[in-house]
Formats: C-alpha cells, structure tokens, sequence
C-alpha cells in the first residue's frame, strides 16, 4: 500500500519548510506568490490531500467558501453555483451552501453563522432590499453575484443587453408586433432594468409597447398571458426562462402556435417543450467562474475592487 504523504514530506520535495507549506494550506496572503506556486505545485503533483481537522488543531482555515444563494431552486443561480464550485474545488477549497429566501435578515444571519465558523470568503447573490453594508463590511473576503456595490467585487449581468439581443433577433425574424412579459419593477434588475431596457427597445424600433409584470414563476406568468395579447401579437418576449415556460404554456392552450416566446435563461427545457422558443444565455455559468476567481485572488493578497458585467449571447 503506498504510503500517505505529509505535510513534512511536501516541504521536502518542495525545499520549503513544514511552516511555509501550513501556511500556504491556510492561505496566508504573506506567502511569496513564487513559494506558493512551488509548494501548489508539489501538492498537485502528488496528490496530497491536506487533513482539515489538523489544519484545524492549528488554528488555521479549513479553506471553505460560503455560498449565499437567493433560491435553492432557481435554476440560473444554479448554473452560477457550477461555476463557482469548478473554482473553488480545483483551488482546494469546500463549500457551504446556504438559502436566503430573499429576506435580508436571513441573509445577515447567514453571514454572522458563517464568520463565526471562520470561512475564508463569502459569495452572495444579491437581490432587491439585500443589506448590502453587512457583506460590504467582509471586504475583500466577499463577492456579489447581480447586485452593484461601490465597496466590494461584483459581477453582474448585462440586463440591457438580454432584452436588446432577444428583441433584435425577433425583428430580423420578421416580428412586429412584441409584447413583453416581466417582473414586478420592486425588483430592480430583473424587473425595472429589464423592463425598461424592452420600452427603449420599442422605442429605437418604432414598436408600440404591450407588456405586464407579476412574479417570478410559471404561474404568474400564465395568468397574465391574456393581457398582452392582440389578434395581431406576433411574440413575447419574457425577462426569464421560467416565465417565458409559463407563457409558452398558455399560448398552447390557447392554440396560438403562431406567436414565438423568447426567454433568459439558456434553459434547455424550453425549447424542448414549447418548440417556437428560444433563450438568451445571460453567462450564469461564467458568471459564477468569474466570482470564484475574484474572491480567490484576494484571498490570496490581491485587495483591490472589481465591478464585471457578464455578456449576453444566444
């Protein structure tokens, strides 16, 4: 059976002391850029797998990231955690995953439990009325998934440029007549900048602008389906995938094939079920790639602020 390596013999093959290996396990920002590249080098060549309850005993960090996500169900904050966890894993790092249900109180609780367990960094989604002076407070130890902040990293989506991408592809598609289905403006991003972005939109296109706005779910979404549409409507145009399943179901039912449903999202099931749809890829998944990186290069001594706006695509 081979024998398991130690922390003693990384220092050896990486000509370093036990010390200096403990603290580039614990991610102490003294390390010489160059040491640790040396001494993460040896580790993933080896295999070493460090003890967590050991660095633990010594008083150091068991290299854990929290992860605050709005919904545990929502499917583009989980393609964002993907994201995320691709990073986070191949940097050695274990995650807590933690739900705030949008509540902000719940939030801030699930922050003090996580510094209280000493994690190394938190990312958070944001959402309309989140605290943001609570994560602020974390600095470089924090990233902010959809929210805009002054103080901390963040990376945010491109809600103007979503709208604009699926209006546009529906004009070259020979439509006219786009109605728009959205969220309730009290959110800010998916709601208000999304909305706006479809009456600009109409605007530059000489279009007459024809939308409604509820909650974010398929049921709210089928129940003001009606009151968009014209005998004349030629599509909608939805600022989510889950409302555009929702929209999709109710054209259906109603036998109105003819109209094309456009989403946000990159949800495969959409186009699977409802056929005359398609959906802008907003880069949850990149998105989350890119938050990990932030928050592991200033963990790792980088202390400076990032603002990135993920691009849209189809």
């Amino acid at each position: 059976m081979t024998q398991k390596l130690t922390i003693l013999d990384i220092a050896k093959l990486a000509g370093v002391g036990k010390s200096t290996v403990s603290r580039v396990l614990t991610n102490d920002p003294k390390v010489k850029p160059a040491t640790r590249e040396k001494v993460e080098q040896v580790i993933r060549e080896s295999g070493y797998v460090p003890s967590k309850s050991a660095q633990a005993m010594r008083g150091g960090s068991a290299k854990v990231v929290g992860i605050i996500l709005s919904r545990l169900d929502s499917p583009s904050e989980n393609k964002a955690v993907s994201g995320i966890l691709d990073v986070i894993y191949q940097a050695g790092y274990d995650a807590v995953i933690m739900e705030s249900q949008f509540s902000a109180d719940k939030t801030n609780e699930h922050l003090a439990v996580l510094q209280k367990r000493n994690v190394d960094g938190v990312i958070v989604f944001g959402f309309s009325g989140c605290d943001l002076s609570s994560i602020e407070n974390l600095g470089h130890k924090a990233v902010v998934i959809a929210s805009d902040t002054d103080t901390i990293s963040s990376v945010d989506y491109d809600h103007q440029g979503l709208i604009e991408l699926a209006m546009d592809k529906l004009v070259s598609n020979g439509k006219q007549a786009i109605s728009y289905i959205g969220v309730d403006e009290s959110d800010r991003t998916t709601g208000l900048l999304r909305l706006n972005a479809y009456l600009e939109r109409c605007r530059k296109l000489g279009i007459e602008p024809r939308y409604q706005t509820g909650q974010l779910s398929y049921d709210s979404a089928y129940h003001i389906t009606d009151q968009v549409l014209g005998a004349g409507t030629e599509a909608i145009v939805c600022a989510s995938d889950t409302l555009a399943m929702g929209v999709a179901k109710r054209l259906q039912e109603l036998g109105r094939t003819d109209i094309q449903v456009s989403g946000v999202g990159a949800t495969d099931l959409l186009s699977f079920l409802f056929p005359n749809t398609f959906s802008i890829d907003p880069g949850y998944f990149e998105a989350g790639k890119v938050s990990a990186q932030l928050l592991i290069k200033q963990l790792s001594g980088q202390k400076y602020i990032t603002h990135l706006i993920q691009q849209a695509s189809y």
